[in-house]
C-alpha cells in the first residue's frame, strides 16, 4: 500500500512530467498553475502545494529537464574513454536524445533562447546557467581529446564547442521547423565531417632497417 509521502512524490513526478512537455512544446511562459492541474484533473492548490509558485514550476521543470538530460547523455558517455571517443559518445547519445525527445517534442533551451533572450530574470539565468555548464563540459571533453592527442594541437576548444552547440540548433530548426525526417542523420555526417578535419595523424610507424 502506498504511503503518503510515495503517492506526493508520485504526483510531484507527475506535475514535472507534464510541465515539461508544456514547456518544450509551447515555452515556459505557457505554465501556469491552473493549466498543468486542468490536464492532470488535479485541484490548483493541490500543484501549488508540490511546486508553489509559477515560477517556482518554472524552475522546476528547467532543473529536471537539466537533469534528465545529464543522466542520458553525460553520464553514460563519461564510462567512455577520455578523449574523442569520449566526445563521439557525447554527440552520440545527444542526437539520440533529440530524435526520442527535442525533435518530437521541442528543446527548453532552444526555445527559451528566443523567449527569453531580452528579459532579465532568475529564468534567463537558469536557461543561460545550464547552457554554460553544457558547454564547459564539451569544452573539458574537447581538451582531453586535444591532451590525448586524438585532436590536431591547433584545434581551439571554443571554436569547436561554438560549432557543435550550433549543430543542435541547426537540427532543431531543421527537424522541428523545416520537417526534415533526415535532419539527425545529417548532424552525424556534418559532426563526422567536422571532427575529421581535426583530428590528429596517426603516429608513424617505424620503418623497418634493412
Amino acid at each position: 500500500m502506498e504511503t503518503k509521502t510515495e503517492r506526493s512524490g508520485l504526483t510531484l513526478a507527475a506535475i514535472l512530467d507534464t510541465a515539461l512537455l508544456m514547456a518544450a512544446q509551447d515555452g515556459l511562459d505557457s505554465l501556469t498553475i491552473g493549466e498543468v492541474a486542468k490536464r492532470l484533473g488535479l485541484s490548483k492548490s493541490g500543484v501549488f502545494s508540490r511546486v508553489g509558485s509559477r515560477e517556482a514550476l518554472q524552475k522546476a521543470v528547467v532543473e529536471e529537464y537539466d537533469r534528465r538530460f545529464m543522466q542520458e547523455v553525460f553520464v553514460p558517455a563519461m564510462r567512455e574513454p577520455r578523449g574523442l571517443p569520449r566526445l563521439n559518445a557525447i554527440i552520440r547519445l545527444w542526437l539520440a536524445r533529440a530524435r526520442d525527445f527535442e525533435i518530437r517534442h521541442g528543446c527548453i533551451y532552444c526555445a527559451g533562447a528566443f523567449e527569453f533572450d531580452d528579459r532579465d530574470g532568475p529564468i534567463r539565468d537558469l536557461l543561460i546557467d545550464g547552457a554554460l555548464r553544457w558547454r564547459a563540459a564539451l569544452k573539458r571533453t574537447i581538451i582531453q581529446a586535444l591532451d590525448e592527442g586524438h585532436l590536431k594541437p591547433d584545434t581551439h576548444p571554443d571554436q569547436l564547442v561554438f560549432e557543435l552547440d550550433g549543430l543542435f540548433v541547426a537540427l532543431m530548426r531543421e527537424a522541428r521547423f523545416l520537417r526534415d525526417p533526415k535532419a539527425a542523420d545529417r548532424a552525424w555526417i556534418t559532426y563526422e565531417r567536422l571532427i575529421r578535419t581535426l583530428q590528429a595523424d596517426p603516429p608513424a610507424q617505424p620503418t623497418a632497417q634493412s
